[in-house]
Order: C-alpha cells, then sequence, then structure tokens
C-alpha cells in the first residue's frame, strides 16, 4: 500500500496578515477555496490560496525509492492538483529523475489517476487523465523503470493501443494487468492485456516516454 502524506490544504496566515489578503480575494473566500480534487472552477480562486497542497509518496516494497506526485498548479480556474509531476527519489532524498505532466495554461496536460509499484520495487505503474477532458475514455499509463532509470509509454508495450481504464494489477514480481480495446475504436469492448514489464522494456526503444 503506498505511504500517502498529506499537508494542510491552503495557506496558514493568521493575524493582521491574514486579515489584509482576505480583503484583496474577490473570487473565493481566502478559507474557502478548493484545494484538492481535480476539480475545473467557475472562477479564479485567490492568487496566495493553496499554498501548501496535498502531494502522495509512493514508497518502493524494498523502501529503497520514493514515487512523489506532485500538484504542479498551473490555473486559478481548476484546484492545485487538476495536472502532475512524478518525481523518483531514492530514500536518501537523491532525485532519480522526473516527468511533469502540466501544460502552459494547466488544461491541457495531465493528473495521475493511480499509481503503484511492481511487488519486486523494479517498476512504478501510474494511469492518467486529461485535465481537459479529452477523450475522457483514455487512460494513458505509463512506467518508470528502476533499471534503466526512464519513463516509458505502456501503450508502446501493446502495439500503441490505448487503455480504457485507469485501473490495473499486478500478478507476479512485474506483471501488469490492464485493459485495452479489443478492436481499434471498440470503447465499449474492452478486454485485458497482460505484459511482463522487463521483458516489455528489453524491446522498447530508446525514446518510448
Amino acid at each position: 500500500m503506498p505511504r500517502v502524506m498529506t499537508l494542510p490544504a491552503c495557506s496558514s496566515l493568521s493575524g493582521p496578515a491574514a486579515a489584509m489578503l482576505t480583503a484583496l480575494l474577490p473570487a473565493y473566500g481566502f478559507a474557502a477555496a478548493p484545494c484538492s480534487g481535480h476539480k475545473l472552477l467557475p472562477k479564479p480562486r485567490p492568487q496566495a490560496s493553496c499554498l501548501q497542497v496535498l502531494q502522495q509518496v509512493y514508497a518502493s516494497p524494498d523502501k529503497a525509492l520514493r514515487a512523489l506526485v506532485l500538484p504542479v498548479d498551473v490555473s486559478l480556474y481548476a484546484t492545485p492538483d487538476m495536472e502532475s509531476r512524478v518525481v523518483i527519489r531514492t530514500s536518501n532524498g537523491d532525485t532519480l529523475t522526473s516527468k511533469d505532466y502540466s501544460s502552459p495554461r494547466g488544461a491541457n496536460g495531465y493528473y495521475v489517476h493511480a499509481a503503484k509499484w511492481s511487488p519486486d520495487s523494479r517498476f512504478f505503474v501510474f494511469s492518467l487523465v486529461s485535465s481537459g477532458g479529452h477523450s475522457p475514455w483514455s487512460y494513458p499509463m505509463m512506467v518508470y523503470s528502476r533499471q534503466q532509470n526512464r519513463f516509458a509509454k505502456f501503450s508502446d508495450m501493446i502495439d500503441g493501443r490505448p487503455t480504457l481504464s485507469g485501473d490495473f494489477s499486478f500478478s507476479g514480481p512485474h506483471t501488469v494487468t490492464a485493459t485495452t480495446w479489443k478492436q481499434p475504436g471498440a470503447l465499449d469492448d474492452g478486454v485485458t492485456v497482460t505484459v511482463d514489464l522487463e521483458q516489455a522494456f528489453e524491446k522498447l526503444p530508446p525514446s518510448s516516454e
């Protein structure tokens, strides 16, 4: 099970500073600004809202690595977790690599839907959802390889087919099962596909990310 670290949802300013800031916030009350939930907002939240936001920390089963899912917080018309950055670190705090799924205006990127380490701690797998609601049937999946220290698209491991669900599971040390379509365009006719990630990474070109 991942260890989830929850930080305070919004800034904790108090006293005169908070009173002055609150008076300058026309859109939302400072304390009421929504700071999580992957939500688009009908009006912008305050500039200084959500200064401390939710992050998720996934420890590998052997405790040697940490995968962090960090909110990017680009658009004030969305909660800060509307787009994500994934960072891989050692238990000592050294950053090995990262992948940013944000977009310039905060509406054409992705946020992490589900994430898990393989039982043998060699792969970190996560599914994504479009921040702008594009292709709502599609849940792109990414795989981080500890040995190669890089990310790769899961679709490149299944002949370019998309994944139709954000849910996936592991069987064995590093074999993952996900859902794709039976025939191209058949969104309501999903089938499961099982991939040995070690073998799949050996067949991928270096640019598959």
